[in-house]
């Protein structure tokens, strides 16, 4: 009985000779029907540029190799998380081949080149890109084995993030004090300066006594300022004028002291005067339906000097006479002005109605409510109540902002929508819906919204940037990035390999983030910089647990990644 040992001498020398029959059959194969040689895959790791993964494949079929009656089809395969996809074949045939196909002498060999193109997801970041190939001569097939090209998939245009892009508020215009005027003209008759009755007892004047008294007793109003002005119409000499207009303003002053005591009102009255009313003179002749009054007008704009300003007007005979009787008139004045401050509810009183009775609040109230609080949960409740009692553009638009900074977009976007279809123009809402569809990977509606978002008060060219980035047209969003300093604008920088830049951008950030210290990392990978990487990493993570992840799948840190201290950081 043999001994297991020599059993097993002869089980190894069978596989041995198995062995070398197997690699002679297959060099004769290559020798038929070699797969190409010399590759070289551009970009090598695989990149993401927009939603695409895009590669270049190139190398060369050697001499004397490839058979006259050959077929190679080659088809990239990008293998990751236990899946394949296929990219489009290309199929290489030899000079006496029936099929079609690329033509490879036989004798000169030939070059082989080859495009491929992946919809991305985001499991392509750890992933390895194969070339396989179907062979065969006449009828008889070859198994040749998958061929590994290259790793991928670099994805850090991922790291421009629409969040990066802060929102922009359409705050409330809730005034705690809001000003009234109230005005009231005295008129006299030409060089006069005495009260008429008629002109003392007018709606107007009788208005403006009344909005005093209210002013004086509401709690909720106070009397901010009381003037009296008086003028002269600007005919006649000017130290005439001016004396008629000093004893229009006194005259029409002590009558509206008597008014004040008799009705126990403590004011002051601020007094002043214009001699020569031109102004005034200006605004009514442009107001007037005067035949020729451009002309009038045009005297105006020529003349400066007041006397000489009457000389021409005067010299125009056939308008003077209806100046005289339509304009000049109503020159002749004295002004009460009365400016009144409407004092609105406290803090404490708008946050008492809002907990208890919202719909005894305005809008603006309401809005301003929300501001007095810093409980998320508070404040979505009272800008839905806005929006559900006067569906107000800025409560849905506030509302789109809280539920965007929590990560809810799809929520965020339904509000802004709400939002548009009451105000479809406005640009704050349309950066707003833009960045919020930049976040859902929505580009063509991201462009279409921010597209509409000229004068908004968020970062238009920071946003921009963003969307180019994301769609892969490196070019524009460098443009539209500009100067800005944000970790959307270092990632732009990191793509283009400027990382001098984008080291000083991610420097400057006031308020870095995981995002910011994880860009620092990739800087320092590329530049190989170990400390940076390390760095940047623990305290990208030490921000953001779930960066552990990307990181230890993050091919940008593959040179790093047997190191002790990357593996103890992604652990």
């Amino acid at each position: 009985m043999q001994s297991i040992l020599t059993i097993f001498m002869h089980m190894k020398k069978g596989l041995f000779f198995g062995l070398i029959a197997a690699a002679v059959m297959l060099a004769s194969c290559n020798k038929q029907l070699p797969s190409p040689e010399e590759l070289s895959v551009n970009p090598n790791p695989l990149e993401k540029v927009g939603d695409k993964v895009n590669a270049e494949i190139t190398g060369t079929f050697p001499v004397k190799k490839f058979a006259k009656k050959g077929v190679l089809v080659v088809t990239p395969v990008l293998k990751f998380d236990g899946k394949e996809v296929l990219g489009e074949p290309v199929t290489y045939v030899g000079e006496k081949a029936k099929e079609n196909g690329k033509t490879v002498n036989y004798k000169k060999g030939g070059k082989y080149t080859q495009s491929c193109s992946f919809d991305y997801v985001p499991e392509m970041r750890k992933s390895e890109l194969y070339l396989r190939f179907e062979g065969k001569i006449g009828k008889k097939v070859y198994e040749i084995p998958d061929l590994k090209v290259a790793d991928g998939v670099l994805a850090t245009d991922e790291l421009a993030e629409a969040q990066d892009n802060p929102t922009a508020a359409t705050p409330d215009k809730f005034q705690r004090i809001i000003q009234e005027t109230t005005e009231a003209d005295i008129k006299f008759l030409i060089q006069r300066a005495d009260l008429r009755s008629s002109e003392t007892k007018s709606d107007a004047v009788k208005a403006l006594q009344a909005a005093i008294k209210d002013a004086n007793k509401n709690e909720r109003k106070a009397i901010n300022k009381l003037e009296v002005a008086g003028y002269a119409s600007p005919d006649g000499g000017l130290a005439l004028n001016e004396n008629l207009a000093k004893n229009r303003q006194k005259a029409a002053q002590d009558f509206l002291k008597r008014d004040l005591k008799k009705n126990k009102v403590n004011a002051e009255i601020e007094s002043n005067i214009t001699a020569e009313d031109w102004a005034g003179f200006q605004k009514a002749m442009e107001n007037s339906n005067m035949r020729d009054k451009d002309l009038v007008l045009r005297v105006l704009s020529m003349y400066s000097d007041p006397e000489e300003r009457e000389a021409q007007i005067k010299n125009l005979s056939a308008v003077y006479g209806t100046i005289a009787e339509e304009i000049l008139p109503a020159l002749r004045r004295s002004r009460l002005i009365l400016t009144t401050d409407l004092i609105g509810k406290s803090d404490d009183e708008i946050k008492e109605i809002a907990k208890n009775d919202p719909k005894q609040l305005s809008v603006d109230e309401l809005l301003y409510a929300a501001t007095l609080t810093n409980d998320a949960k508070e404040k979505k409740a009272l800008y839905q109540k806005a929006a559900d009692l006067y569906n107000d553009y800025r409560a849905w638009n506030s509302l789109g902002q809280l539920y965007f900074e929590e990560g809810n977009t799809a929520e965020a976007r339904r509000c802004y929508a709400k939002a548009l279809d009451i105000q479809p123009n406005d640009p704050d809402v349309n950066f707003n819906a833009g960045v919020a569809a930049m976040a859902e990977n929505d580009l063509a509606k991201a462009e279409e919204y921010l597209g509409k978002a000229a004068g908004t008060k968020g970062n238009l060219n920071a946003a921009l940037g963003t969307l180019y980035t994301k769609k892969g047209d490196y070019a524009a969003a460098k443009k539209a990035y500009g100067e800005n300093l944000t970790n959307n604008a270092a990632v732009q920088q990191i793509l283009d390999g400027d990382y001098a830049a984008a080291s000083k951008t991610l420097a400057a950030i006031k308020e870095p983030n995981a995002t910011t210290h994880y860009l620092k990392a990739v800087v320092g990978a590329r530049t190989n910089d170990k400390d940076a990487v390390y760095a940047g990493l623990k305290a990208a993570i030490a921000k953001d647990a779930s960066l552990k992840g990307r990181a230890a799948n993050d091919i940008e840190f593959a040179k790093f990644a047997e190191d002790e201290a990357f593996k103890a950081i992604v652990k």
